[in-house]
């Protein structure tokens, strides 16, 4: 099952910016669900129930979004932007 995703980047800025995310949904063995996002690797969570999974799921997204950003080496007039889509 996949359902589109749609979260609120949540940045001043950005205030009414949303982007579309595909969750993968599957059943658990032991009952209940559990969710992927495939385009966020590593980022999945579980539920009893679809209202639980979903929001669940909300919330893990929301942390992989929020992982800072790895140490890299910029240069002389590089930028860090964040960007609405």
């Amino acid at each position: 099952m996949c359902y589109d995703f749609v979260g609120v980047i949540s940045h001043t800025a950005y205030r009414d910016a949303q982007m579309k995310l595909k969750v993968v949904i599957h059943k658990a063995e032991e009952g209940g669900y559990w969710a992927e996002v495939p385009a966020l690797p590593g980022c999945a969570s579980q539920g009893d129930t679809m209202d639980e999974l979903m929001a669940n799921i909300r919330e893990a997204i929301e942390g992989c979004l929020e992982t800072p950003l790895p140490d890299f080496k910029s240069q002389k007039g590089d930028q860090v932007v964040e960007i609405a889509v």
